[in-house]
């Protein structure tokens, strides 16, 4: 089977899959939306080529910024006027 027909057939699963997995998480069974999303992630890295260790450091640069912008935030908040700055 040439690579692009499968690539088509596997996009065409993928659409397939979606649908499932929105209905399932909507309507039926949010847990198996969850398994779903995952077989869908998996499929998706192969179609592009993305490896387990690829996806991992993705992730952790997802972490670490999310952890970034949450502290700033919380810094931010907790920021007093210039004129309450205490004066030595």
């Amino acid at each position: 089977m040439p690579v692009a027909h499968s690539e088509e057939r596997l996009l065409s699963l993928l659409a397939t899959l979606e649908e499932c997995r929105a209905f399932l998480a909507d309507k039926a069974s949010p847990e198996t939306g969850k398994l779903l999303s995952l077989a869908i992630l998996e499929l998706r890295m192969e179609l592009h080529q993305v490896t387990d260790s690829e996806l991992k450091a993705l992730c952790d640069l997802v972490v670490v910024d999310d952890q970034a912008t949450e502290e700033a935030e919380a810094g931010q908040g907790q920021r007093l006027p210039s004129y309450l700055k205490l004066i030595k």
